[in-house]
């Protein structure tokens, strides 16, 4: 039985299609298609909890300097993968927040070190700690080592894509 519009549904499991890639990476293309429309959602409600005037790029910031403590403009543009026009605004946008502030970077009096203030270390917290639950439950009936693995080929594929 054939169905119209499928356009290669019934290939077999390794058998490439046109555009040389096998149903196995055209599966990943969906569901990684999937995944990032749903994360950038989540993270724009996430950044609204930290603080209702955020845009949802703030947040990945903010989990960076949380993790990581103070980084210079450049070393965060270079991680959230934006220029350093977009990154002087967002942070100038965070500073005026009251979330993060800059300091003279200790290894260079000319840079700038870029810190959580302890109202943005404290919202954040928060916000994590709330995420951290809704997996918790969200994802109860997975195996430990599931969560780990994915936690991992996440890490593998975030590390791949900043190549």
């Amino acid at each position: 039985m054939h169905e119209h519009g499928n356009d290669g549904a019934h290939r077999a499991a390794g058998q490439m299609t046109p555009s040389g890639a096998d149903q196995e990476f055209l599966a990943l293309e969906r569901e990684l298609t999937v995944l990032l429309r749903r994360a950038r959602a989540n993270q724009g409600e996430m950044a609204r909890e930290v603080h209702p005037d955020l845009e949802s790029s703030a947040y990945g910031l903010l989990i960076r300097l949380d993790e990581c403590g103070g980084q210079r403009a450049t070393e965060l543009a270079g991680y959230i993968g934006v220029g350093k026009a977009t990154m002087s605004r967002q942070l100038r946008a965070l500073e005026e927040l009251g979330l993060i502030a800059r300091e003279p970077d200790p290894a260079d009096g000319r840079a700038w070190l870029v810190t959580l203030t302890d109202e943005g270390r404290g919202r954040v917290g928060t916000v994590r700690e709330a995420r951290r639950a809704r997996y918790v439950s969200q994802l109860a009936h997975w195996d430990r080592r599931e969560v780990a693995e994915l936690a991992r080929l996440l890490h593998q594929l975030n590390g791949v894509m900043e190549k």
